[in-house]
C-alpha cells in the first residue's frame, strides 16, 4: 500500500465532523499511528502502522473512528 492510499483508507475510517480534537485516539495508540495535523488541529490515521486493534475507535467519547476492513 503506497503512501497515498493509506492516507485514503485512514479518511474512510475517521469522521472529522464528529471529532472535537481531544486526542484521546493519539495518547492510547499503542502502534504511535495516530498524529496531530498541525494545520488542521485533527488526528491523521496513518495504515501503515496501524495494526487494528481498535482502542481508538471504542474510547473516542465522540464515536468518530470506524473501523472497516482493510482494503487490499
Amino acid at each position: 500500500m503506497t503512501p497515498e492510499e493509506a492516507a485514503e483508507e485512514a479518511r474512510r475510517c475517521l469522521s472529522l465532523n464528529q471529532c472535537e480534537g481531544c486526542e484521546v485516539c493519539r495518547l492510547i495508540c499503542p502502534d504511535q499511528a495516530i498524529t496531530k495535523d498541525p494545520d488542521t488541529q485533527r488526528p491523521v490515521i496513518d495504515l501503515r502502522y496501524c495494526k487494528g486493534c481498535g482502542l481508538c475507535a471504542h474510547l473516542c467519547p465522540k464515536g468518530a473512528i470506524i473501523m472497516v476492513l482493510e482494503q487490499e
